[in-house]
């Protein structure tokens, strides 16, 4: 008893041991249930602040500290479902968008031939396109459309530039090519939490013409937040859910550490956020991501990877709980 008392106080020290995300072990795919992946791509964002691919690295440092039992939903997620970490995707040519979305998508064909339901961390938010491009159309999805729970401050459907200084299938365009491409269902998907300072007055009319169901954080705040959950429940219903979640959704004072900050407007609180995500608990969610996570801007004590780690945590928690137990 005195030995596993010891094992567990060093394993929630995020300081000591080797780095994975969430001390969990770097085992075969094919028995797993659950795998985490580090995305670390940034030349899908297209701006100078490209240092997104050092958040897979910050979160495995500081995970360990977070890798704990669930006290509101009461589970153990680490004895639910068995989660590896799967590492990094490879990136030979990292500079060239393209090819990394690619790269992107053959990796997590592998993940998803396993049956295996992948929770990463990037990463900017173009690796959204590569991870459901390689999910789409599989076993998770059982032949529908993948559908998004996808909070962020901006839509990523901005068809009204062909490219984001250079980059086709960018931050800016994976809520656009992914429905081009059949992939996505955006009359079942929600985008939540729209905010900022649009550079065009119809920056939102991309996502209503392609059918997503919006709600700007200006709609959130009028309507409460109990009426939006409904509203999840609802348009997502039994479809496979993707959950992608930018980490400018929150408000900057809780994550200052990100790519495309929007403080002009208050963003999520972190109860808010995680009361949204907990809309699809026990529904059929194949996966999730984490995105735009900047170290290299971030307080001393990482508080905005401990944020990211947080969000990772609550997706981790929910896919264990809809793992069939055996008998």
């Amino acid at each position: 008893m005195a030995e596993h008392h010891d094992t567990s106080m060093m394993d929630n020290l995020y300081w000591w041991g080797i780095p994975t995300l969430f001390r969990c072990s770097q085992d075969d795919l094919i028995t797993a249930d659950i795998a985490l992946v580090g995305v670390p791509h940034s030349t899908g964002n297209g701006t100078t602040e490209r240092d997104q691919h050092l958040g897979p690295r910050a979160v495995r440092n500081v995970s360990a500290l977070q890798r704990r039992s669930h006290a509101g939903f009461e589970i153990d997620p680490w004895s639910l479902a068995k989660v590896v970490d799967a590492g990094d995707v490879p990136f030979p040519r990292a500079n060239d968008n393209e090819h990394c979305i690619q790269q992107i998508t053959d990796f997590y064909k592998n993940i998803e031939s396993s049956n295996t339901r992948p929770v990463s961390i990037g990463g900017d938010h173009s690796i959204t396109g590569g991870i459901v491009q390689g999910l789409a159309n599989g076993t998770l999805t059982k032949g529908e459309k993948v559908c998004f729970l996808h909070l962020d401050a901006h839509t990523d459907v901005f068809t009204t530039v062909d490219h984001f200084l250079g980059a086709k299938k960018s931050a800016a365009h994976w809520g656009a090519y992914l429905p081009d491409q059949g992939m996505v269902d955006p009359k079942h998907s929600m985008q939540i939490g729209l905010r900022g300072h649009p550079r065009t007055l119809d920056w939102l009319q991309p996502s209503y013409d392609y059918g997503y169901n919006i709600v700007t954080m200006k709609e959130y705040r009028q309507r409460g937040a109990a009426e939006i959950v409904e509203q999840i429940k609802t348009v997502l219903g039994s479809r496979p859910i993707y959950i992608t979640f930018d980490l400018d959704c929150l408000d900057p004072s809780v994550a200052p550490a990100v790519s495309n900050l929007e403080p002009g407007v208050n963003g999520f609180s972190m109860d808010e956020a995680v009361e949204l995500m907990h809309a699809v608990r026990g529904m059929n969610i194949i996966g999730g991501d984490v995105v735009c996570l900047m170290p290299t801007k971030d307080s001393p004590n990482q508080i905005t990877s401990m944020v990211a780690t947080a969000v990772m945590f609550e997706m981790i928690s929910m896919i264990a709980e809809i793992i069939p137990q055996p008998s």
